[in-house]
């Protein structure tokens, strides 16, 4: 009997923290991804420059500029973000929050003649 009821008590909590997340993953977010560190020498960004997303789309009126060194690295990460998936459980913050970091998949010197690129990625509610 004890261990039915402690069952029965698992099974809700589980059925809760899977409504949450089905809650959670139901709101679409806008992400806005901003050079904000660059070692070494990117001929395609600048420090500033954004990359707008608001997922499956890629915001080009919005978006200074777009590498594909970056989009490897970005790519990955931009549906779990935009569906609210843990900038911290993704292994991109130290703490919980709306921001986020990845870096480009450009080495730079001296493997590259380019550069690497710090991205910071924030997490707005969507227009």
């Amino acid at each position: 009997m004890i261990y039915e009821l402690k069952l029965h008590v698992f099974m809700f909590k589980q059925q809760l923290i899977y409504q949450k997340v089905v809650l959670v993953m139901d709101k679409i977010q806008r992400l806005v991804i901003t050079v904000k560190e660059i070692k070494g020498k990117c001929p395609v960004h600048k420090v500033g420059d954004k990359i707008i997303v608001e997922a499956p789309e890629i915001v080009t009126a919005e978006t200074d500029a777009l590498c594909v060194h970056a989009l490897g690295s970005i790519l990955s990460m931009i549906i779990p973000l935009a569906r609210n998936v843990s900038f911290k459980d993704l292994g991109l913050a130290h703490k919980e929050g709306n921001v986020g970091y990845v870096q480009c998949l450009d080495p730079g010197e001296p493997y590259t003649a380019g550069g690497t690129v710090i991205f910071e990625i924030r997490r707005e509610p969507a227009k």
